[in-house]
């Protein structure tokens, strides 16, 4: 590939205008750790210091102002670990010391992550009375016997009562489920997404299982489905979910026209995120660099460290020569890809410096490329992987 070049200003490289700006916070206890999870969660042995872990938060929060002063929040995810083992209050007491502290959208789009087996009502409709505007739950599967291969901590009739508490106090929600599990049958994985349609969410993200390492299944691999059986698989969830009006927008994201993720649809054009938390991932630009930071990922630490003035472990400076390949990574998992001016945009580096790769991806049959669009094909969807490496530099 070509050497990185630059746009012009009176430093060098320059970005012209500042990305959107999210916000993330990671909360990272879970009942119990799953055996695929690689996640950044550690099972609750006691009682989770919620109200300390809060003060942390804020604290955190606190320390990284000067980083995005004067800038517009539009969106703000609650992920973990499972955010739902909050108690209401505290999620409120922390959402109100944010609004005193930045500048949230008007209508920003407010998510916390759940999981079935921590659903009260009560404590759902107070979650919505203290802001939060969108669900994400984590199903996974409707089937009672997937679940417990899983290690889910819920049952079929746990899911299907989140689903309907979910109804009661939220219009715009998002449904998590995966395939390709241990034992599954193609007819076993359609009767699970059909399940999914029926509960009428406006979101549904849909997962490959995979063995990562550093969990139990990487080190006791459960009998998954082959290949094949996995790509039949998908291909029957695109087409189901595209029959009940779901638009295939990401690599695993289907939604309800105009109900897309706005916080994860930020990642994928390459926005900008400030994460607080333990482990907590960010990335923010400034008009001369774009800096990636990691928070301290262990609970007792993080806290420590945020007490000492000092949360986040890591961090660099995103190097010219990476920034084509890291804003590649994001916008190709989107399905309509992204407008041209939006790299150089987002980037500060033109679009002239990745031509060749654009031209040979076009080539291979894996990118399409418009005057006002640049998207992979279903080929390049199929074989994201192999379109991505395109643009690793040299």
């Amino acid at each position: 590939m070509a050497n990185v070049s630059i746009l012009p200003g009176s430093s060098g490289w320059r970005l012209q205008a500042l990305p959107p700006l999210s916000l993330y916070i990671h909360i990272p206890w879970c009942v119990r750790k799953c055996p695929y999870c690689d996640f950044n969660s550690h099972e609750a042995k006691a009682a989770v210091p919620e109200s300390a872990y809060v003060d942390a938060l804020i604290s955190d929060l606190e320390s990284a102002l000067p980083l995005i002063w004067g800038r517009r929040v539009l969106t703000v995810f609650f992920g973990g670990g499972t955010p739902s083992l909050f108690s209401a209050a505290e999620i409120d007491r922390l959402l109100c010391a944010l609004r005193a502290r930045l500048n949230f959208a008007t209508d920003a789009e407010i998510t916390l992550e759940a999981n079935p087996g921590t659903f009260e009502a009560d404590k759902f409709r107070d979650y919505r009375t203290a802001g939060i505007n969108r669900l994400s739950i984590g199903i996974q599967s409707f089937d009672a016997q997937m679940l417990q291969r899983l290690g889910r901590i819920h049952n079929d009739s746990e899911a299907l009562r989140a689903v309907d508490i979910a109804h009661r106090h939220f219009d715009n929600f998002n449904l998590d489920l995966m395939y390709a599990l241990p034992q599954q049958s193609l007819q076993q994985a359609q009767q699970d997404i059909r399940r999914a349609i029926n509960c009428r969410s406006t979101h549904l993200s849909a997962y490959h299982l995979t063995l990562e390492p550093n969990t139990l299944f990487y080190s006791q691999p459960p009998n998954l489905p082959d290949e094949e059986l996995s790509a039949d698989m998908q291909e029957m969830i695109e087409t189901e979910l595209e029959g009940a009006g779901f638009v295939h927008y990401e690599t695993s994201a289907f939604a309800q026209p105009g109900r897309f993720a706005r916080h994860n649809l930020n990642y994928w054009q390459f926005g900008d995120y400030l994460g607080i938390g333990a482990g907590a991932h960010s990335k923010l630009s400034f008009h001369d660099r774009i800096i990636r930071q990691m928070r301290y990922k262990q609970p007792a630490q993080y806290l420590r460290q945020v007490a000492a003035g000092v949360p986040v472990q890591n961090e660099n400076q995103v190097g010219l020569d990476d920034l084509p390949f890291e804003f590649m990574m994001n916008a190709l998992r989107l399905t309509d890809g992204f407008e041209p001016g939006l790299f150089a945009e987002r980037s500060g580096v033109q679009l002239a410096t990745i031509e060749p790769a654009l031209a040979q991806a076009q080539q291979d049959g894996l990118l399409e490329l418009r005057h006002d669009r640049i998207r992979p094909t279903l080929q390049g969807q199929r074989f994201l992987n192999d379109l991505l490496q395109m643009f690793l530099k040299e």
